[in-house]
Formats: C-alpha cells, sequence, structure tokens
C-alpha cells in the first residue's frame, strides 16, 4: 500500500510520498525530502510511540523518504504517516493486498495518542481530486474530512487504531456520502436565503437609536455587497451600527461555505465545536461547514502579512480569512499604509496572490469591506457643539491616508452625525425583520438576473457590487431625464469613472430593494 500525506502549503497544497527502506548498518533513522525542524523531530517520537504502543521498532537502519524533494515539508502533521510507513517496511501490520494509495495525517504524542492538525479538509478535497479514496486522520479532525463527500475516513485516537485501521479499513461507519457533492443541483440552482442570529451581536437593529441613515446604508451594503464607510464624531454609534451587520446577511452557499470552511481549516482556526454540536452527530457531512459569514475585525496594528497572508506554509491572512463575510476595519487610518493599499486588488478582484521563497498561491478573498473613522484626529471636526483642535493642513494629511484609489472602491460613504436626545429615547425606528425582507427581495433579483452569467466559484459575484462595466451598461440603464442630470453631476463633482459607477450599482440595488426595473 502506497502511504501518502500532504504538505500544507498555500490554498492547494501538494500530497507527499512518505517512502521507508530498511538497511544492514548501525541503527538510526534519516529522513531526506527537505524536512523542516518538526519534521526532523518526527523521528524520535514516532520511535517512542511505536514502543509505547507495544510494537516492534525495527532494528536495521531506517531511511524515510518525503517526496517531491524540491518541496519543503513543515509542520507535525508527517508523524503519524512516516510510524506507519516504518511499520508497514518491518511488515509489522498484515496490509491490505492492493497497492492502491491511503493518505494519513496526524501528530503523535509520546504514548502513541494521536494529535489533531490544521488543513485536513485541504487535505482530503485535494486527494479526492488524485484519485484517493481512503483516509486515516486524527478522530478530532474526522467531522472536518468528512465534508468533503465520497471518501472513506478513519478517525484514529491512538497509533494501535490507525494500524488496526490500515489492517482493515472497512464498514459501513467509515463512509459518508456528501449528498451535496452528488446531487449539487437544487443548492446551485434555486435561490434560498435564511438567516441565522448567532454569533457575537445584540439584540437586533431594534436597539439601534437615531442613526437611521446609517442603517438604511447598512441595508444597502448587504442587499448589494458594496463596500461601505462611515466616518463620524466618537460615539456617534458607528462600531455599534457596524457590529450588527451580520445580521443582515444570510447564510452562505454551498460553495462559498466549503471555501470558508477549508481557508479556515488551513489557518487551524477551525474548532470541533463550530462544526457539529452533540444533537447533531448523525447530521449530513454539508450541515457541518461553516455556513455563517465570517466577520473580521482585526486591530489597527495588524501587520501585512496578518493582512495579506504567508509566513510559514503561506498561509490565509485577515482578507482570505473574511472572504464570504465581511472585513471591518474600525479606525481604518490607523492601519498602516502598506495595509490600506494592499486591499486595493482583493476588493476589486475577490483573489489575493500570496508569494514566498519562490513559490506564490491564490487564496480567494471576496469580501465587503466596512470602514469606520473619526472625521479628524481629536475627532470633533464638524460635530455640533464640539470643538475642534486640528489644524486644516493636520486634518487633509488625517484623510491623504486613506487613498483616492481605495475610497475610489468604496460605494457607500456615510456621514454618521452625533444622535439627538429626543432620538435616542424614541421608539425603534425599524426591525431587523424589516431590513431582512428589503434585503431579500433585492437578493433574489440579482440572484435570477445575474447568476446565469457569473462565476459562482468567487463568493457573493452575482451580486451588482460585483458589476463589470459591460453589465453596468446592460442593467443599469438610466432614463433621458435622468441621465441629463448624472451627467451633469458626474461634470460638476468630478467623479471618477469607477465612481460614476459605483452611484450606478448602489442606485440598481436600490432599484431591486423597492422591485423597480428602472
Amino acid at each position: 500500500m502506497e502511504i501518502t500525506s500532504f504538505a500544507l502549503f498555500g490554498y492547494e497544497g501538494e500530497i507527499v510520498k512518505v517512502e521507508t527502506d530498511l538497511r544492514r548498518g548501525i541503527p538510526a533513522i534519516d529522513i531526506v525530502g527537505l524536512p523542516d525542524g518538526a519534521v526532523k523531530e518526527a523521528r524520535e517520537r514516532m520511535r517512542a510511540a511505536i514502543i509505547n504502543s507495544g510494537l516492534a521498532f525495527p532494528r536495521e537502519r531506517v531511511l524515510i523518504n518525503l517526496s517531491p524533494a524540491d518541496l519543503k515539508k513543515e509542520g507535525s502533521s508527517f508523524d503519524l504517516p512516516i510510524a506507519l510507513s516504518v511499520l508497514s517496511a518491518a511488515e509489522g501490520p498484515a496490509l491490505p493486498a492492493d497497492r492502491s494509495a491511503i493518505m494519513v495525517l496526524g501528530e503523535l504524542e509520546l504514548s502513541g495518542k494521536v494529535r489533531p492538525v490544521k488543513g485536513v479538509l485541504a487535505a482530503v478535497t485535494l486527494g479526492a481530486r488524485r484519485g484517493i479514496s481512503r483516509y486515516i486522520v486524527p478522530a478530532d479532525n474526522a467531522a472536518e474530512a468528512f465534508i468533503c463527500g465520497g471518501v472513506r475516513i478513519a478517525g484514529v485516537k491512538t497509533l494501535g487504531e490507525a494500524v488496526a485501521a490500515m489492517n482493515g479499513f472497512s464498514g459501513p461507519d467509515n463512509l459518508r456520502q456528501n449528498v451535496y457533492e452528488n446531487s449539487p443541483g437544487k443548492r446551485e440552482k434555486d435561490f434560498c436565503v435564511k438567516w441565522t442570529d448567532a454569533g457575537p451581536h445584540f439584540s437586533g437593529f431594534e436597539e439601534i437609536r437615531g442613526q437611521a441613515q446609517l442603517v438604511r446604508a447598512l441595508q444597502i451594503a448587504a442587499a448589494g455587497g458594496h463596500h461601505l464607510l462611515a466616518y463620524g464624531p466618537p460615539g456617534s454609534g458607528k462600531t455599534l451600527a457596524i457590529q450588527h451587520f451580520p445580521l443582515l446577511l444570510p447564510e452562505m452557499d454551498y460553495k462559498t461555505a466549503l471555501a470558508v470552511t477549508r481557508i479556515h481549516s488551513i489557518a487551524g482556526t477551525l474548532r470541533q465545536e463550530t462544526l457539529f454540536s452533540d444533537a447533531d452527530q448523525d447530521c449530513l457531512p454539508g450541515n457541518m461547514l461553516i455556513k455563517i459569514p465570517p466577520f473580521r475585525q482585526p486591530h489597527p496594528g495588524a501587520s501585512l502579512e496578518g493582512m495579506v497572508g504567508g509566513g510559514k506554509g503561506c498561509g490565509p491572512g485577515e482578507i482570505s480569512l473574511a472572504h464570504g463575510g465581511v472585513l471591518f476595519l474600525d479606525e481604518a487610518v490607523q492601519f498602516k499604509a502598506s495595509v490600506l493599499q494592499a486591499l486595493r486588488t482583493p476588493v476589486e478582484t475577490g483573489f489575493v496572490t500570496v508569494s514566498r521563497a519562490g513559490k506564490s498561491c491564490l487564496y480567494p478573498a471576496a469580501f465587503q469591506l466596512i470602514m469606520a473613522i473619526n472625521p479628524c484626529p481629536c475627532g470633533n471636526f464638524a460635530a455640533p457643539g464640539r470643538v475642534c483642535i486640528c489644524s486644516p493642513d493636520i486634518i487633509q494629511r488625517y484623510w491623504k491616508r486613506l487613498t483616492a484609489p481605495l475610497l475610489d472602491r468604496v460605494d457607500l460613504r456615510i456621514q454618521v452625525p452625533v444622535p439627538q436626545a429626543d432620538s435616542l429615547a424614541g421608539f425603534p425606528s425599524v426591525s431587523t425583520d424589516t431590513l431582512r425582507e428589503g434585503i431579500e427581495r433585492a437578493r433574489r433579483l440579482q440572484w435570477e438576473r445575474n447568476r446565469a452569467d457569473k462565476n459562482t466559484e468567487n463568493g457573493n459575484g452575482w451580486l451588482n457590487a460585483a458589476f463589470s462595466p459591460h453589465e453596468i451598461g446592460r442593467f443599469c440603464r438610466l432614463q433621458p431625464d435622468v441621465q441629463l442630470y448624472f451627467t451633469e453631476r458626474i461634470k460638476k463633482e468630478c467623479y471618477s469613472g469607477r465612481g460614476s459607477h459605483g452611484i450606478l450599482k448602489v442606485a440598481r440595488t436600490i432599484a431591486d430593494m423597492e422591485k423597480s426595473e428602472k
């Protein structure tokens, strides 16, 4: 049996073949194939785990090869495949007669217990595309591995269980079919909106008082997938209202949810409790996906690598972890200039390319960018009853941190005033359910109009915010009198081509919310 494993690098990764050769000589263990420090240490961990599991470790000289040799092997997930490869070479377990490949992932403790690892969903997905149908993974990663349908999964807790899985590797409990992968027609062709009141949110938009314009802008942004900038003095309610924004986003479609789950698996942020509860042990693999759109709120001190991705294994950054959801930059001007400028390309394309050590990888990064800033460093500029201590030069430098190319990609820019006392004490101006009704109307129309012409791999690419110039001319046509007014305003305000297109896309979304063809 050919034992393979998985090298975590970027979004795709690479399948690694694990080979073991026993030869005469002084007993020693050599690992070749460009291993890093953690992989080199696997020889001691797997040796102790084999002995402590009551299995016989070969007395010959052991040579372990990880191919391809030009790919750096990093991490601790090679412990278990190396141990099984050594035992196979020593003919410890009675292996199946077939010579097909099996993928093994897992870190070993000295006692022989198997610890969970990162990137199991990515490994199983790639392996299934390459024709590998059998997998041995840590028990804590089994639910994650089951997401990929049509494969056999053995979740093991110890090295002894892994050996037993190689001996038999059969039984109905080891095979679960993913109904979405086998019959995706209904999920892909029919429009469905499901709302989930979950996450670090409050009671709803009922508690947002005195900010009707901001709430309206958030509704439009959720309906059409538009980026948004809110600016106003401290205490006006910008952050509070934006933190409620996930309540306006329906669950993700299957393809987007699968990509989001895979990204979080690679990053190591996919927790077992987020996949299924004890009451859902028999649920379908599709129910184990992350379905709620991510809401990422990085600290202004985040580095470029932390935002874009990179580092060891070319891991994902915040913009990829926000794929299918929202990237919220509170106090956006406090972020480094390089970080803000790095957002320009993924905001427009929905992808980000991360390069490291002569190799590059492509991550999905189709997110909604929402930013909140003060009008000036002291926060009091143009606020009634407040005194601003910033000079015009300081205010200009403050706003220059958000460069024109980045602002030009933000369709909605909302000034948030300090709410009046009477509005704070009044009844709620709008309910969450009412906001969702308008969003559902708009999204249904966009699905029917745009879905057929769009690539569904890139998140919510069928929403109005992703219109190309050709589609704007096709779907955002203005009446003659409105066209004349719009042309005059473009000349007067000196809008750029992208800025004027943004106005048309927002107008199309508002019309969709009202079920208007014009």
